[in-house]
Order: C-alpha cells, then structure tokens, then sequence
C-alpha cells in the first residue's frame, strides 16, 4: 500500500557555475565543489557522481558512487551535521559505498537491484516523500525506466532536480534488464516535464556530472520525450549499433539522438 506523503525529521541549453563554484576538496578518487548554496557535486575519478545537500539541521547524500575510500570520513569534512543516505536507484554506481553507512533511504522497486549483503537498514521511499533538513525541503519523484525504482530529488529552493540516470547525461540507457517499454519512459518525460512547470525547476543535476559539467534545463527533458515517442511511432532519426554495453544483457543494443538527446535502447522492447 502506498504511504501518504511524509517529512522526515530525524546537451540541452546548459547552465554553467564557473563563477560560482568552488572546490572544496581533492584527492587521487573524488573532487568535491560547491555548486549551489548548501549543495555540493562530488565527482569520482570513474566519472560517477554523489551530491550532498545541507540544511540548518541535517545533510542529505544523493547516491554513495563507487570504490571510495573513507567516503563518510571525507562527507565531514564538508558537513558535521547528521547524513541522511538516499539513493536514486539500485545500479552498483551508484550504491558502491553504501556499506559505509548504517541506514539507506531506497525506492522499494529497486530492491531487486541491491546487493543482497548489505547489513544496514533499508528505509524505503516513494512519489511525494519529503526530506526536511531543516530550512531546506527535498521532494520525491519517482520516474521510472532507467530502473523500476529510479527517483529524482526535486529542491525547491534552488530550483534544482538530482536526477541520477532516469534523464541520463546527454544520453540515457534503457536497455538494461529489467527493460522497460518505451512508452513508460514517455510517461516518466510527460510527467517530469509538468512537474518542473509547477515546481519552477530550472536546472537538471544528472547521475554522471563528470562527462557533461553542467546543469540541463527542461528543453533536455523535452528532446527526451520527442525522441522516446518517434521511436514508439517509428520517425526517429537513423539508429545504430551501440557496442559498449553488449554485455549488459542486450544482445543488440541501438543508440539514435534528437536534438540534445540520444537514448539507447533494445528493438524488442519499443512498444
């Protein structure tokens, strides 16, 4: 049964931070910079990506990446204020450090993706929670296709969304196993697109921030969604074979890109 809505209390036209940003710490595995008030990137030497949230009372962690040493130790440096652990969805990086910390926030869909050894308690998640962090309010949307589960985190404040892979970084894969069909990824855009109107998002934080450095708007999203639907109705732009992933379970995976986005994909499952 879905729970009501909860606090817990306990490349498209690009927006750049040059002037803004600044980096807070550095070594041989991750680089942290400031990117937002109170927000922070934390980009891997893999291209993965972590970002942190902090409001008056708590901090927030989006995602925990993959093969970092002392991560909890380094997220104090930043912030003393108790974490809060979330992650955008099930995939090995973005989850590759959840065993250092003792409880991760999940959505329950993406249960069949978590690695069945971690000792820490699972809080799960759905559409419409709330994180407050005191003074700072971060919003559940759940968007799936990426993974069943996939969430972006909506920030109000800043006018910002966390998005992990449910958008991709320039590119998004949907023919990893469980695939979903095209249509639902129409749904997801559909409703993402709505939901920025009415929540004033401007600016898209992606799961991988390394290969883009930078914030996508909604015409990113919009470029998604026209693509996903010509590929349903057959006009889509010319695919071709994408090689890297074959061993993802796709036997065949396709890429083709409209505008600013390219989505890779599995023939067998448009419809």
């Amino acid at each position: 049964m879905k729970l009501k809505p909860f606090i817990i209390t306990s490349v498209a036209v690009v927006l750049t931070f040059s002037e803004t940003s600044a980096q807070v710490f550095k070594n041989d595995e991750l680089t942290i910079t400031k990117i937002e008030a109170d927000t922070w990137v934390i980009e891997t030497a893999e291209n993965n990506t972590m970002y942190m949230v902090e409001g008056t009372e708590k901090a927030l962690l989006i995602d925990t990446g993959n093969k970092c040493d002392s991560l909890e130790e380094i997220i104090r440096k930043i912030t003393t204020k108790p974490l809060l652990v979330l992650l955008t969805h099930g995939h090995s990086d973005h989850t590759g450090n959840i065993d250092a910390f003792n409880e991760i926030y999940l959505h329950p869909a993406d249960t069949v993706l978590m690695d069945k050894n971690y000792p820490g308690k699972i809080h799960y998640m759905n559409d419409g929670d709330v994180f407050d962090l005191g003074g700072k309010m971060l919003e559940v949307f759940h968007t799936p296709a990426h993974t069943p589960g996939s969430v972006v985190l909506f920030d109000a404040q800043t006018q910002s969304c966390f998005s992990g892979d449910a958008f991709g970084s320039g590119l998004i894969w949907l023919q990893l196993r469980p695939t979903a069909p095209m249509s639902m990824y129409v749904g997801t855009c559909t409703r993402m697109l709505k939901a920025m109107d009415e929540k004033n998002i401007t600016k898209l934080y992606c799961g991988h921030y390394p290969y883009v450095k930078k914030a996508f708007t909604k015409s990113y999203v919009s470029d998604m969604q026209k693509l996903a639907e010509a590929l349903i109705n057959g006009t889509a732009p010319a695919s071709k074979p994408y090689d890297i992933v074959v061993s993802f379970g796709c036997p065949n995976p396709m890429i083709t890109t409209l505008g600013e986005a390219s989505i890779v994909y599995d023939p067998e499952f448009i419809k």
